[in-house]
């Protein structure tokens, strides 16, 4: 599935092709604290597939307890987490589902690093639903 995406303010534009069966939850403490919420929702781009339209992404090297490196690039205007990938030579790009067009046809099949999901991140439905703000 070709998919088309943007950050907030538009300075980064991207597309990719990607396979919806591989949309994942990531609940580990990283994405947590590098999105500023529960959990971070990713698909996988090939790299050959990953192309940026515009702008140019800031990157920030992150080193995992295991040691391994991952980019995590955003937009240096408004913030938008847009992709992780390796640092040296990109093989993968975990795309943020956030930023995709397409975000609403990309339900996650997998959750990974279930042992840090937040509790109350499990089950939401019983919260009030508000319309709008």
């Amino acid at each position: 599935m070709r998919v088309h995406g943007s950050c907030h303010c538009g300075q980064i534009t991207f597309e990719a092709d990607i396979d919806p069966g591989t949309v994942r939850i990531c609940h580990c403490t990283d994405c947590q604290t590098l999105t500023g919420s529960a959990y971070r929702v990713t698909v996988p781009a090939p790299a050959g597939s990953f192309v940026l339209r515009s702008g140019s992404p800031r990157v920030y090297v992150k080193t995992a307890e295991s040691g391994n490196q991952r980019a995590q690039a955003f937009c240096p205007n408004c913030g938008t987490p847009i992709y992780a990938t390796e640092p040296d030579e990109p093989r993968i790009y975990g795309i943020r589902v956030g930023t995709l067009r397409q975000r609403a046809e990309l339900a996650p099949m997998q959750q990974i690093w279930y042992r840090s999901a937040l509790p109350w991140s499990a089950d939401i439905r019983g919260v009030p639903h508000i319309g709008r703000q």
